[in-house]
């Protein structure tokens, strides 16, 4: 058992399975499904599925490392509710995601080129493409387009 398992999500049955199938790769299963649901477009899971790990150290080394992804998926959730209709009547989600990625950036910064096995310097700059890329639409137009959606470089991991 990795030193920071929590116990499954209690929030969904599907990502406590997803938990379960990635357990003794060599990091949490709870990190590992982060990646997992984030390739998926499953962002709003990328989410809960990583709290639990911030939940546990959001005052140790890697608080802000686990926030600034969590933050990462959450910007990625308000492009992907721009997309509905019936959310795009309601609410500009434009500005909303723009912000959590720059709450991630200043999070991620933090830390090395490489930590936790995650390629950050190349997550920044993903971070950085995704910024100018709403910044020229003037937070108008939705860049986010699902067959380009991005990835995220996890080096060493079967979960890529």
């Amino acid at each position: 058992m990795s030193r920071y398992y929590c116990g499954v999500s209690k929030k969904s049955a599907k990502i406590a399975g997803l938990i379960d199938g990635l357990r003794g790769h060599g990091f949490d299963a709870h990190y590992l499904g982060y990646f997992e649901c984030f390739h998926r477009q499953l962002y709003y899971e990328s989410h809960d599925v990583l709290e639990e790990l911030w939940l546990a150290d959001k005052h140790g080394p890697n608080g802000d490392f686990y926030k600034g992804l969590i933050q990462l998926a959450g910007a990625f959730v308000h492009l992907q509710k721009h997309l509905s209709p019936e959310y795009r009547k309601r609410m500009h989600r434009l500005r909303p995601a723009a912000a959590l990625f720059r709450l991630a950036q200043a999070n991620l910064s933090k830390y090395s080129a490489r930590h936790e096995q995650l390629d950050v310097a190349a997550t920044l700059a993903l971070i950085e493409d995704w910024l100018n890329r709403l910044g020229a639409g003037k937070y108008e137009v939705n860049p986010f387009n699902e067959a380009a959606a991005p990835k995220l470089q996890l080096f060493g991991s079967e979960a890529t």
